[in-house]
C-alpha cells in the first residue's frame, strides 16, 4: 500500500475541516483531508444555515465573535458570497418572564464586554418584522448576523482550500489512528498510510469514535435536525426569528421562501448513513410558525429534509488540543449550531496547530471536561 505525508490530516470535509484546510494552507502548511463520504454531505450541507451569534453558550462566543469577522469578509476571502447577507437575529418573547429573561442576559453579556445582543420592544421588532402576531411582548436580538447557504459556503471553502494546494481525498473513510513511537501519525485507509505530525479529527457524528479508539471518550449521540421550506410568499420577514421556550429557527429567503427548522430532531440512523424525517414534529413547527405569522397560514410545505450530526451532553463542542497525545486536535459535536462558527474554528485551529498558541480561550471546550464520563450511545 502506498504511503502519503503532510504536516497536517484532517479526517471530515464539513464546514469545519474545510476551514480548518483553509487556515492551515494560508500558513503554507501542506493539508490533507480525508472524508468518508463528500463535502457536506451531512450536517455542514443540510443545515438552517444561521450565522448566529445570538444565543451563544458564553464557552462558543470567542470562537463565534472570531467567525463572524470573517463571515463578513468572506466574499474577499474565498471569491464567493456564499449566500451571506447580514439579517437581524430575532428571539421573540411571548411572556414577561422570557422578556425578563432576555434582560438578565444582555445585562450578563454585558458585564463580560459583549454588545452585540439587545432588548427590542414590540414595535421595534415589527420594524423588522412587520408581519409578527401581537402576542410578543418584546424580543433579544443580534441585529448584525445573517444567514448564508450552506452547501455553497461549504464547498467555497473547499475550493478556496484546494486552490492554496490542499488535498482532498472523498469517498475514503479513515479506519484507524495511531501514534508510532517517533511521534508521527498514521491514518490508515483502503488507499494506504497517511502520515503527519499533526491530526485534527473533525468528522463529527463519527468522530466520537475516533476520540474513544484514543482514550479519550466522549457522551455523544446520534441527532438529525429536520428543516422545512414553504412556496414563495410575498417579502414579509427579513430577520432570522427564533421564539422563547419553543424549538422554533425560520426566515424568508430572497425567493420568498420560508425555511422552517429549530431543533425538532428526525431519526438518525448512522449505521446506514440516513436520516429520516418526522413529520409530526415538523407539523407542530408549522403550526407555531402559522400562530407568529399569520401570513404563513397561505404557505404549503414543498420540501423536508434531515441531517446527520452529533449532540454533545452538555450542548457545546469539543474544541481544542487533545489531552493526552501531542500533535492530536478535535473540533466537532457542534449540536447542530455548528455552521456559524465553522470559519473561525478553522482559523483557530490552524494558529493551534502551527504555534501551538490557540488565539482565545478554548479551556471550557476541551475533551477532558468529560473525563470518568463514557460515550453514550
Amino acid at each position: 500500500m502506498s504511503s502519503h505525508s503532510a504536516d497536517l490530516v484532517i479526517i471530515g470535509a464539513g464546514i469545519h475541516g474545510c476551514s480548518a484546510a483553509l487556515f492551515a494552507a494560508l500558513r503554507g502548511l501542506s493539508v490533507v483531508v480525508i472524508e468518508k463520504d463528500s463535502v457536506a454531505r451531512h450536517a455542514s450541507g443540510v443545515n438552517a444555515g444561521g450565522v448566529r451569534r445570538l444565543g451563544r453558550h458564553f464557552a462558543e462566543l470567542p470562537i463565534s465573535m472570531r467567525s463572524m469577522e470573517i463571515w463578513h469578509r468572506i466574499a474577499d476571502l474565498v471569491g464567493d458570497d456564499c449566500g451571506f447577507q447580514v439579517a437581524p437575529q430575532i428571539k421573540l418573547a411571548l411572556r414577561e418572564e422570557h422578556l425578563e429573561q432576555m434582560r438578565r442576559r444582555v445585562a450578563a453579556m454585558n458585564g463580560l464586554g459583549y454588545n452585540h445582543e439587545t432588548i427590542l420592544t414590540p414595535g421595534q421588532v415589527r420594524a423588522h418584522i412587520p408581519g409578527v402576531s401581537d402576542q410578543i411582548v418584546g424580543a433579544i436580538a443580534s441585529l448584525e448576523d445573517g444567514f448564508a447557504q450552506p452547501f455553497q459556503a461549504t464547498f467555497a471553502i473547499h475550493r478556496k482550500a484546494r486552490a492554496l494546494g490542499a488535498r482532498f481525498h472523498e469517498g475514503l473513510p479513515a479506519e484507524t489512528v495511531r501514534r508510532d513511537d517517533g511521534g508521527i501519525w498514521a491514518i490508515e485507509t483502503a488507499e494506504g498510510t497517511f502520515r503527519t505530525p499533526n491530526v485534527l479529527v473533525a468528522a463529527g457524528l463519527w468522530a466520537g469514535r475516533f476520540a474513544e479508539s484514543l482514550g479519550e471518550p466522549v457522551p455523544m449521540r446520534p441527532y438529525a435536525p429536520m428543516m422545512m421550506v414553504t412556496t414563495r410568499l410575498r417579502p414579509f420577514c427579513n430577520a432570522v426569528v427564533g421564539a422563547a421556550d419553543m424549538p422554533l429557527s425560520f426566515k424568508q429567503m430572497p425567493n420568498g421562501t420560508v425555511v422552517i427548522g429549530g431543533g425538532r430532531p428526525g431519526l438518525p440512523d448512522p449505521e446506514t448513513n440516513r436520516a429520516e424525517a418526522t413529520f409530526a414534529p415538523l407539523r407542530l413547527s408549522a403550526r407555531i410558525v402559522a400562530s407568529l405569522f399569520p401570513i404563513m397560514a397561505e404557505a404549503s410545505i414543498v420540501r423536508v429534509w434531515a441531517g446527520l450530526e452529533g449532540q454533545m451532553a452538555d450542548g457545546i463542542p469539543v474544541v481544542g488540543a487533545s489531552c493526552r497525545h501531542p500533535g492530536l486536535y478535535y473540533a466537532f459535536g457542534f449540536s447542530a449550531h455548528g455552521f456559524q462558527l465553522g470559519p473561525g474554528t478553522g482559523e483557530i485551529m490552524a494558529e493551534l496547530i502551527a504555534t501551538g498558541h490557540p488565539p482565545v480561550d478554548l479551556t471550557p471546550l476541551r475533551i477532558d471536561r468529560f473525563r470518568g464520563l463514557h460515550q453514550v450511545a
